[in-house]
């Protein structure tokens, strides 16, 4: 609506007029609201601008104007930018409104609330109680504002720690939101928030916990209705408005009740809330359109999906010295990127129609989906909040990995694990030693054992006599195999423990759904790459793994159509497609088939690894699914027709495998990407859980053409005797472990299985 209206003003008024600038002005807040900071800032620059030359710079609607650019500054943290324009609104409404204006008390609040994040205190209390007193005179003792200002006087009663002064202007300024505004709106859970943190910082548990509950159910209620729109990047961007009530919940449990059951169950039902629920609205969205094949708008929403996608991740591979300049090309990206926002947009909205497909997410759900025998082990990084500290900058503690457990009766065991950073600096350390096969056992056992140290020893003292680990890593722990680490004992990890790997305990929900496919199983391999070159040809050795940039040096890799042939001896009934049959619209035309096998070069790359013909795609590459992908039959970046050989990771969200029990890409770098604290990877593995497959077989690093060839046929074959996805890649580990060639780290880890764990009935 706000849009709509700034497109009739600037059409009918003018880009320059007041009222445009009042349009721009109201948008940008949204934006604000939803902290899409970024989109705000020229909205509201533009806005300031605007009524400074045609209205002046003294006029009321300019100070409107600065006082909103400096609440945007303030949220993030750009207090000097902030503290000038806040000064400058309030001189200007004091003199043109008067000193007792309602928008006076406005500024004056606002000022106050930065003096406040810097503890500023004695300057920001005569400000308080100036801009309180004005609201009570001039709006009332009950209006929202009045709330507002009650609130934030007691905010700043709690800061100096003046308790018995803040607590009953809180239960005030509750009490007005709630009776003016309502149950469920924003307001009325900061309220409930800043009274859980008073009560936290006197010591009181269970006070704090009966304010913060109720908030955290305000706050769902709100992300429950507000990610029902917008692209991926909104959502994320709302979802981090909520992120200090997360820190909030699992800090007080963790820092200040580590004993309270109460405290332990709310935690975790927030991490479970929160922690990969853009993943699951994706894949759930999708999931909605496909199966509303009688609904004309939803077939249509899928097929300009399916279009608009393709052309970003063409026109991301296409050099720039194929447009007439690069301003053309820029023009172009910018185009396709807006209307696939626009698009995705319009699919959220369409989705929520048919909402009742949606899984409310409530501990019991989950816990009667863990196997009895089993666990969930729910890692979560977080950032401990402080309740007693007097300043902004003091509240928030260095980042911590923490661990929740959810037993199959119940349960709930929760530990913090310790600083963030050091143990990711042990991660880079492992990680290292493992994707290089030339480093020694005992390196890589003392890499490690440093890290089981930290993280693992910890989980498994919680875990007592449960071996079997439903395991939800964050952040950085995403990028390891767990099954490499060493215990006390000197053996590896997957030696005593069966590990199942989920983004988030909420998939065991979505896993229960079970789908038919439609197709038998597909395998495609041995792609033919640079047709027309065939002379360059041996770059890259014979990993399964490139350097996109270096597309016209590709080599054959011979061990997939060896992995092609045995394959198709164990499925007698599967589509086999090689050599020119091998491409990318084969992989598209793909409908639910039992089972997806690809066979080829993956690839993972930063914007620095882009060629220099093509450096002004980086911009687009931003979009983290543009980042990894696979390379197929008639590879050709310079094509910009759909087919040009190249299957990133955001096209292969398009691809219909609801009911595909298993994919399995054997590449290299297929598990690898952006990682991202609570939502994953961002790269082919994200990519196939929103297609909708079931599970996934996925590499971590570069792996060995003859290698892999073996270590499939042995998993399929198990398989197809009855083994679980899971367990049947645990044993060939194992066995790799004993013999003399592979009992490297290095050769038997690579891979990792994530998704559903049960075996696979072939006969479906």
């Amino acid at each position: 609506l706000y849009q709509q209206a700034l497109a009739i003003r600037k059409e009918q008024l003018g880009e320059n007029h007041p009222s445009t600038a009042t349009s721009l002005n109201n948008l940008a807040e949204l934006y604000r609201i939803q902290g899409r900071y970024k989109e705000a800032e020229p909205l509201l620059q533009q806005a300031l601008a605007i009524f400074q030359q045609e209205l002046g710079e003294n006029h009321p609607n300019t100070a409107t104007s600065l006082n909103n650019l400096a609440i945007l500054y303030e949220f993030q943290g750009r207090y000097t930018k902030a503290e000038p324009l806040y000064q400058q609104a309030l001189a200007i409404k004091k003199q043109q409104l008067g000193e007792n204006h309602p928008s006076t008390a406005t500024s004056l609040n606002n000022l106050a609330g930065l003096y406040e994040s810097q503890g500023r205190y004695t300057e920001a209390e005569p400000l308080l109680q100036q801009a309180l007193a004005i609201n009570k005179e001039q709006l009332g003792e009950n209006h929202p504002d009045t709330a507002s200002s009650v609130n934030n006087l007691a905010v700043l009663y709690k800061s100096q720690g003046r308790y018995t002064e803040a607590e009953p202007l809180l239960q005030q300024a509750l009490a007005i939101r709630k009776e003016q505004l309502g149950g469920n709106h924003p307001d009325t859970a900061n309220s409930l928030n800043n009274l859980a943190v008073l009560y936290e910082s006197q010591g009181n548990i269970s006070q704090a916990f009966h304010y913060l509950t109720q908030a955290l159910e305000i706050e769902e209620y709100n992300l429950s209705e507000n990610l029902n729109t917008g692209d991926e990047k909104q959502k994320r961007e709302y979802m981090e408005t909520v992120s200090d009530t997360t820190n909030t919940v699992i800090s007080l449990n963790l820092q200040s009740a580590p004993n309270n059951p109460q405290a332990r169950q709310l935690a975790l039902k927030t991490i479970l809330q929160r922690k990969g629920r853009i993943l699951d609205i994706l894949a759930n969205r999708l999931q909605i359109l496909r199966q509303q094949t009688d609904d004309p708008e939803s077939q249509q929403l899928l097929a300009q999906l399916i279009d608009i996608r393709t052309q970003q991740a063409n026109l991301t591979f296409t050099p720039v010295d194929k447009f007439p300049s690069p301003d053309v090309y820029g023009q172009l990206l910018a185009d396709v990127q807006q209307k696939s926002q626009q698009l995705e947009d319009k699919i959220s909205r369409h989705s929520a129609k048919f909402r009742n497909l949606s899984q409310p997410i409530t501990l019991e759900a989950i816990q009667q989906q863990i196997p009895s025998n089993a666990a969930l082990v729910e890692i979560v990084r977080y950032q401990p909040f402080k309740s007693q500290a007097t300043e902004d900058n003091e509240r928030w503690g260095n980042a911590r990995y923490a661990v929740y457990i959810l037993f199959p009766n119940g349960e709930i065991k929760a530990k913090d694990l310790g600083e963030a950073q050091p143990i990711d600096e042990d991660v880079t350390y492992f990680r290292d030693n493992l994707r290089d096969g030339q480093s020694s056992i005992p390196q890589v056992k003392y890499s490690a054992r440093q890290l089981d140290a930290k993280l693992m020893a910890p989980i498994r003292e919680l875990l007592g006599e449960t071996k079997t680990i439903l395991l939800s890593p964050d952040a950085e722990l995403n990028s390891i195999p767990f099954e490499a680490l060493v215990m006390e004992n000197e053996q590896y990890l997957v030696e005593d423990y069966k590990i199942s790997y989920l983004t988030t305990g909420r998939d065991l929900l979505r896993l229960k759904d079970k789908f038919s496919s439609q197709q038998p199983p597909l395998i495609i391999a041995d792609p033919i790459y640079n047709q027309e070159k065939k002379s360059v040809n041996v770059d890259v050795g014979l990993n399964r793994s490139i350097d996109l940039s270096k597309l016209m040096t590709l080599s054959p890799l011979p061990g997939t159509k060896e992995e092609a042939d045995a394959l198709s001896t164990i499925f007698p009934q599967s589509i086999v497609l090689t050599q020119s049959q091998a491409t990318e619209n084969a992989v598209k035309q793909a409908k639910r088939p039992q089972i997806l096998h690809i066979a080829t070069h993956g690839f993972f790359l930063n914007r620095s690894l882009l060629d220099s013909n093509n450096s002004q795609s980086s911009q687009n590459i931003d979009n983290p699914l543009l980042q990894s992908g696979l390379v197929l039959t008639g590879v050709d970046i310079n094509k910009s027709a759909e087919n040009d050989g190249v299957l990133t990771a955001l096209e292969t969200t398009n691809l219909n495998l609801l009911g595909t029990k298993l994919v399995v890409f054997s590449a290299c770098d297929i598990g690898v990407g952006d990682t991202t604290t609570g939502e994953g990877v961002y790269g082919l593995r994200r990519a196939l859980v929103i297609a909708g497959s079931e599970s996934q077989l996925i590499s971590l690093w570069k792996v060995a053409d003859e290698q892999t060839k073996d270590l499939m046929v042995d998993y399929y074959q198990r398989l197809k005797q009855g083994e679980n996805r899971h367990e049947a890649l645990r044993q060939i580990q194992l066995s790799m472990l004993k013999s003399k060639t592979q009992h490297h780290p290095y050769y038997w880890s690579s891979f990792i299985p994530v998704g559903d764990w049960t075996p696979i009935n072939f006969e479906e």
